[in-house]
């Protein structure tokens, strides 16, 4: 069973607000879910976030895959680690090409 830890929309028309939960892929974006981690509110300024740290470690450490808005905000609480830069690439340099004669 592949597990997600995403965001689970629950706000009024206009006035999102979102608990963090951890679900099964295939269930729908306001369906059954395993676990709630926390809420987000971004209606407020500035924005309010609220983790349980322990559980989302524990779901972490199990295999459980942020989609990209959830590890966002897992990286503003410190819960994922900040990937690297990239090193600049240096352009590869075209082959030249053989006179013909």
């Amino acid at each position: 069973m592949p597990v997600k830890i995403r965001l689970k929309r629950i706000g009024a028309i206009k006035r999102p607000f979102y608990r963090i939960v951890v679900a099964d892929s295939r269930a729908p974006r306001d369906g059954k879910f395993i676990e709630t981690l926390g809420t987000y509110n971004p209606c407020v300024e500035p924005s309010e976030l609220k983790i349980d740290a322990e559980r989302a470690k524990h779901w972490l450490g199990v295999g459980a895959q942020p989609t990209e808005t959830a590890n966002a905000l897992l990286k503003r609480e410190g819960l994922v680690e900040r990937s690297k830069p990239r090193a600049a690439r240096k352009p590869v340099a075209a082959a030249p090409a053989e006179a013909s004669a």
